[in-house]
């Protein structure tokens, strides 16, 4: 229970750059991760048991191959260009306190049941937060050093308003996936209650990305219930399931023939999408597209430059025009996960990933719980725009995925191979 508890505050609080430890380099988060860690290596080192399960093995595949792919990049990027080293330092630290987590969060006995239970901490731990974090916004109380506001975005105790965003886009299904696998009434209550706590906070930071990934989500979860709906109890003819079907099957022709109409309101659907974006649609958001399209064309040149093998951890692009030319010595990522890994470790790294969310994926829907599927569809979408593969909720939610829907075999065949 400690150790889950330790879990939880470290995964959740990593959002709370704001928050670091006094005379430490680091933040709440990663205290907590790696008190977390020293701990569960004092239990195995004490005899604890463990449990060799197929979803260690893939962890354990994947930061190897991963390793291997940025340190051949590091090796291009020193032979090549100059290389960053606070951002070198900060990025190899931030995976090895990942694969240090993840791995051993997977040897656990039940791994199934503690993450289960961590995540329990998550949201609880997130609401209180996030009630903190709305009381200061509101001006109820101080707290020194920390400044609540990022113009008129909320980003409470984060850096700035994605890391928050990123946060709620994911602690939301995590909420819907936990409410709608427990049959206690109160912890219904409190999940599907957070739910309108995380959601209003994620609409404060202004983060288009988060409405994206919100509507996304929420598609997604729909689209999987009506599919479960309709495959449940065989099949047996109803009429609310023949119904459903016929409306499914008369919608494209009713989609044609209200199109004259919807023409005609072109106008406002296009004012009121660009009403939910951070300035309505306007000179900020048309910046904020225009950057992102110059570091991704600038990213894939400069990794086709290292031959496909990328230059290490840690940025390497130049930072834009646009930017304030004070600070144009220091390197700048290219804000998106696939891009800014093929520039660390090359098309290598963007395998490897690309298998492990695979993995993930695969044990997600094997698992047939729709909204671990859900989970990983939010992960995916904030993913584009944005860097998010240091962020150990992330890597939480994958090892969430891969543990639930996954047998646990090998380390029973072990045990028996033991007793013969």
């Amino acid at each position: 229970m400690l150790r889950d508890g330790l879990l939880a505050c470290g995964v959740t609080l990593s959002f709370a750059s704001q928050l670091s430890v006094p005379a430490w380099p680091f933040g709440l988060g990663e205290l907590f991760l790696a008190l977390w860690i020293m701990l569960s290596v004092i239990r195995i080192l004490a005899g604890g048991r463990i449990e060799a399960t197929p979803v260690f093995f893939q962890l354990a595949s994947f930061w190897l191959l991963f390793s291997l792919a940025l340190g051949i990049g590091m090796i291009v990027g020193y032979l090549t260009t100059v290389l960053y080293m606070t951002g070198v330092w900060h990025d190899t630290m931030a995976y090895v306190l990942l694969a240090s987590f993840t791995c051993l969060a997977a040897l656990e006995p039940d791994a199934a049941h503690h993450l289960r239970r961590t995540g329990w901490w998550m949201i609880a731990i997130a609401d209180v937060a996030f009630a903190v974090q709305l009381g200061l916004a509101w001006g109820w109380f101080h707290q020194s050093g920390v400044d609540p506001w990022y113009w008129d975005r909320l980003r409470g105790w984060s850096e700035n308003p994605n890391q928050l965003a990123l946060y709620c886009a994911i602690f939301g299904p995590l909420a819907l996936h936990l409410g709608t696998t427990t049959g206690n009434r109160w912890a219904q209550f409190l999940a599907f209650s957070s739910l309108i706590l995380i959601f209003y906070v994620g609409r404060l930071t202004k983060s288009d990305t988060y409405l994206y990934t919100t509507v996304v989500s929420g598609l997604v979860f729909l689209g999987l219930r009506i599919r479960a709906w309709l495959a449940s109890n065989g099949n047996r003819p109803s009429l609310p399931r023949q119904i459903a079907v016929l409306l499914m099957l008369g919608a494209l022709p009713l989609a044609v023939a209200m199109m004259p109409y919807a023409v005609t309101e072109e106008t406002s659907v296009e004012n009121f999408a660009k009403s939910l974006t951070k300035d309505g649609g306007g000179e900020a958001t048309a910046e904020t597209f225009a950057l992102r399209v110059y570091l991704w064309g600038a990213a894939v040149e400069k990794g086709l430059q290292s031959g496909s093998l990328g230059l290490g951890p840690g940025p390497h692009l130049d930072r834009p025009p646009v930017f304030d030319q004070q600070f144009a010595y220091l390197p700048f990522e290219a804000h998106d996960t696939i891009l800014d890994l093929y520039l660390q470790g090359g098309l290598m790294a963007v395998l490897v990933l690309l298998w492990i969310v695979g993995s993930a994926a695969m044990s997600a829907w094997r698992s047939q719980f729709d909204a671990l599927l859900v989970l990983l569809a939010s992960v995916a979408v904030f993913s584009i725009p944005h860097l998010i593969i240091r962020h150990p909720i992330v890597w939480f939610v994958l090892t969430f995925c891969l543990v639930a829907g996954t047998p646990r075999q090998v380390g029973r065949r072990l045990e028996m191979l033991r007793a013969v």
